[in-house]
């Protein structure tokens, strides 16, 4: 009998049972905690842009992450597509060689087609109701939970931006739509209404729509100018009409292997530190669009509105492109009830 052995034989027969085997179970625990918090999960973060919201909530929930992990978890972020197109990123994720992914939940539709859902116009009218929306808790249940099944545990969502479509000729009016090419992302919900006033709706990456402006293949695009600006889509185009129409929302998805292999209180710091910054990040967003408006302006862009009734007009045929989207698909009409009874709640 080692050392050790006996002071805990010692002291049970002295009476010191509690303390003996309180002794025993850490010294039969110890290797297996040791181990467990000795290793390192490295957690790479991908997103397809830089300088957004999106961004900035990936910057610090990496720097939250690795801080309350005590460096156990030590994350990576690949902004701008560094890790392959939208499509190979959402599948890195599915699979596992990429750990997260923050991207817009449309993008995910070949997922399950209610990701989409959240782009749908005229859900929301401001930056403050759409966080609202993405913290109503009918909400989160319905949008984290879609993907299980195909290897996605979602942690976070948020509003990054209203959207505008920038265009190589400025649109002034309803009119101005007809006949033109504009990118759009390949969800119905942006389709759809494109195509009721009267423009041609092309699903492309957010890669390939500068040199698409440029080339012509595309004579304006639906966006946010929280990307515009900083990723100098002033290269191609000046005009940015500010329709407000769609909200554009943000998904941190985590590979879910990944995620329940971890020890339970790193799964929790992922969980905790997702929602923290899912809720700081309402004002940061605010300034940044803000910012980016302003930047727009001083590079000599210009943002322009739709007159009152024109806007009204678009509002109306947007929705009405919503209700013919959702009726043929019984699941995402259910989706969108969720999803737009909240946003009347939280208006």
């Amino acid at each position: 009998m080692n050392g050790i052995g006996r002071i805990v034989a010692a002291r049970a027969l002295s009476g010191g049972c509690a303390l003996s085997l309180s002794l025993a179970s850490a010294l039969t625990l110890s290797p297996v905690a040791a181990s467990a918090q000795g290793k390192t999960y490295t957690m790479k973060i991908t997103l397809p842009t830089i300088n957004d919201p999106s961004y900035i909530y990936a910057k610090n929930y990496a720097a939250a992450l690795e801080k309350d992990s005590g460096g156990r978890i030590k994350p990576q972020i690949f902004p701008l597509s560094q890790l392959g197109s939208i499509p190979r990123q959402i599948e890195g994720t599915q699979f596992g060689s990429i750990q997260c992914a923050v991207l817009p939940p449309e993008f995910f539709v070949g997922v399950d087609n209610r990701f989409e859902v959240m782009a749908a116009p005229g859900l929301v009218g401001s930056l403050a109701q759409g966080q609202r929306v993405a913290a109503d808790p009918a909400v989160r249940k319905l949008m984290l939970s879609l993907g299980a099944n195909k290897g996605l545990h979602g942690v976070a969502m948020f509003m990054n931006s209203p959207s505008s479509v920038i265009a190589k000729t400025p649109i002034r009016h309803l009119a101005d739509f007809k006949g033109k090419k504009i990118r759009v992302l390949a969800s119905p919900f942006q389709m759809a209404p494109i195509t009721k006033i009267g423009a041609t709706p092309v699903a492309m990456t957010l890669a390939d729509v500068v040199p698409a402006m440029q080339q012509g293949t595309i004579d304006g695009a639906v966006g946010g100018i929280v990307v515009f600006t900083p990723m100098h889509f002033s290269d191609a185009a000046k005009y940015v009409t500010e329709t407000g129409q769609p909200a554009v929302f943000v998904m941190a998805e985590v590979n879910k292997v990944w995620y329940e292999a971890l020890p339970p209180d790193l799964q929790k710091i992922i969980e905790d530190d997702a929602a923290a910054q899912q809720k700081a990040i309402g004002p940061v967003a605010e300034d940044i669009v803000g910012k980016a408006r302003k930047g727009w302006v001083a590079g000599g862009g210009e943002l322009i509105d739709l007159p009152a009734a024109e806007q009204a007009q678009l509002m109306t045929a947007f929705s009405d492109a919503v209700a013919g989207v959702t009726k043929e698909k019984p699941a995402l009409d259910d989706a969108y009830k969720i999803v737009s009874d909240a946003a009347q709640r939280v208006k």
